[in-house]
């Protein structure tokens, strides 16, 4: 299966959905960011902290694997010259109402997170990757593409997902039991029965992977990242919440004169 064309189209369904990470900020959102009363999260819930970015005015922002119209036209509001890359069309199509209505300058890119050859080294002097790496079946090509992108200096802000929200079985999952079964790495594809599988392609789900925190956080460190900040997060709607924050994001830095390529590739 051609994973990327299929989350592809999940998405875009998402966006017919309504779902609440394709909604795009409203008018008094931009007003509030305007007055410089804004905040964005990587994870459920939890703001980024706001030491966490660095000066925004003309810096070369990517938003990567984050359409949707939340992210990308904030920061373009911030002052900053932001690209906004997405699998979806649709999500990028957000971006570019709100973009339009609001008169910001803001560039979105149709393309694989995994796959960032379209920008030249060092382009970047942040890259904002909400959760959405669970998404791709391999996370390791994903840091090591944003090493390459962003200038010595530059910051990587990252949310993901912890595959221990993978264990549990979703059915029971759903009817608020946790019920351990599957093991990590998770695959839709791999750690699913056809007929399970198929409860989720029919109504056009996208298909998750959820990946270790070897490849998470280790996946960074051998990229070439220097990890600066680290905080974990919850889900509300989610019975696990309860007894653990599955959700993380990390603050990471290409360091000065560092390769471009990293340790990893």
């Amino acid at each position: 299966m051609d994973v990327v064309a299929y989350n592809r189209h999940a998405w875009d369904r998402k966006v017919a959905q309504g779902n609440r990470w394709t909604v795009p900020v409203g008018p008094a959102g931009i007003a509030a960011a305007r007055r410089g009363d804004w905040h964005l999260v990587l994870t459920p819930s939890r703001p980024v902290p706001a030491d966490w970015f660095p000066d925004l005015a003309g810096l070369d922002v990517l938003c990567l694997a984050s359409g949707g119209g939340q992210q990308a036209p904030v920061l373009a509001d911030a002052g900053a010259r932001v690209t906004v890359l997405d699998n979806s069309p649709a999500q990028l199509a957000q971006d570019r109402l709100v973009a339009d209505r609001e008169g910001l300058d803001l560039t979105a890119v149709q393309g694989d997170m995994a796959d960032l050859s379209a920008f030249p080294e060092g382009r970047f002097g942040l890259v904002f990757h909400p959760c959405s790496n669970c998404f791709v079946p391999d996370v390791r090509p994903v840091w090591r593409a944003a090493f390459r992108v962003l200038r010595p200096g530059g910051v990587l802000l990252a949310g993901f997902v912890n595959a221990a929200l993978y264990v549990f079985d979703d059915a029971a999952a759903e009817r608020g039991e946790l019920v351990v079964r599957h093991a990590v790495p998770y695959s839709d594809l791999a750690s699913l029965t056809e007929e399970e599988r198929r409860r989720y392609t029919e109504k056009g789900e996208p298909l998750v992977y959820g990946h270790t925190l070897e490849d998470q956080i280790g996946g960074q460190l051998d990229a070439g990242f220097v990890l600066t900040g680290f905080y974990e997060d919850r889900d509300p709607g989610h019975p696990l919440a309860r007894f653990l924050p599955a959700f993380a994001a990390t603050r990471a830095v290409k360091p000065q004169g560092a390769s471009t390529r990293g340790h990893d590739g």
